[in-house]
C-alpha cells in the first residue's frame, strides 16, 4: 500500500473508530479524495482494506458506507471471535515465552487501575483501557504462533473498537473482565491450554452479553429521541 493510501486508510479508520464517521455514512471516492486532498486511487485502496477488515461495506459506483452493526451481526461476530481467540489461547499455552507472560501480567494489572473515590474508572480512562486490552489480546495471538489466526481475527476484533464497548460496562462487568484477564494469565503460566481456552471463550462471550444488553437498552431511547 502506498504512503498516500496509508494516509487515507488511517484517516478513515480513525474517523470510524472515534465516531466522526457514523454508521451508514456513505464514503464516495470523489468526496473522500477531495476531503483528504488525495487522488481517488489511494482512497480506493484504503476503502478496499477497510472493507476486508469489516469496517465498511463496499458499494457499486466506487463508493462505500460505514458498516452498521445489527444485534444479529454482533451475536455471530462474537461467537466467531470466542472460538478463534479460545484457540489462540490454547495454542499460546504451550508456546508463550516468560517475557510475554510477564508483559501480560503487567497489562492485566494496569487495566485494573481505578479511581478510589469512585471504585471504578473515570469515563476518560476508557480509551487507555481499550488500548491495554487490545495489546493483551494481540500478544496472546502472537504467542499462539499462528499467523493465519491473526489474519483471520483482524477484522473481528475491530467491532468492540467501533462500538466503544468499554463505555458500556458497569463496574461489576468491568471487574469480571479484569478477573478473566488475570485468570487467563494464570492458565497460560500453568501451560494449561484447555483452561486458557475455556476462560478466553467465557471472557469474549461475557463481553458479547454486555454489548447486546446495552444496545437493547439504547434502542427505546433512540426511538424516543427520533419521535
Amino acid at each position: 500500500m502506498s504512503r498516500a493510501a496509508d494516509h487515507a486508510y488511517t484517516a478513515l479508520r480513525d474517523g470510524i473508530l472515534d465516531g466522526r464517521r457514523a454508521p451508514g455514512e456513505r464514503l464516495g471516492e470523489i468526496e473522500v479524495a477531495a476531503d483528504l486532498g488525495l487522488s481517488r486511487t489511494p482512497v480506493r485502496e484504503a476503502l478496499r482494506r477497510l472493507g476486508s477488515e469489516g469496517l465498511v461495506e463496499l458499494l457499486p459506483n466506487r463508493s462505500a458506507r460505514v458498516r452498521a452493526w445489527t444485534a444479529e451481526d454482533l451475536d455471530e461476530t462474537y461467537e466467531v471471535r470466542a472460538a478463534l481467540e479460545g484457540l489462540g489461547a490454547r495454542r499460546a499455552a504451550g508456546r508463550i515465552t516468560p517475557e510475554q507472560l510477564d508483559r501480560l501480567a503487567v497489562l492485566a494489572d494496569e487495566m485494573v487501575t481505578v479511581d478510589p473515590s469512585l471504585g471504578h474508572r473515570r469515563p476518560g480512562d476508557f480509551a487507555d483501557l481499550a488500548d491495554l486490552n487490545a495489546e493483551f489480546h494481540a500478544l496472546i495471538v502472537r504467542a499462539s504462533g499462528s499467523g493465519r489466526l491473526g489474519e483471520t481475527l483482524a477484522g473481528v476484533v475491530q467491532v468492540p473498537l467501533v462500538l466503544r464497548t468499554y463505555r458500556r460496562y458497569t463496574p461489576e462487568a468491568l471487574a469480571r473482565s479484569h478477573a478473566h484477564h488475570r485468570e487467563i494469565v494464570d492458565a497460560l503460566r500453568a501451560g494449561d491450554g484447555m483452561w486458557a481456552d475455556a476462560v478466553m471463550r467465557s471472557h469474549v462471550l461475557a463481553a458479547r452479553s454486555v454489548l447486546l444488553r446495552s444496545l437493547r437498552e439504547d434502542a427505546p431511547r433512540a426511538k424516543e429521541a427520533a419521535s
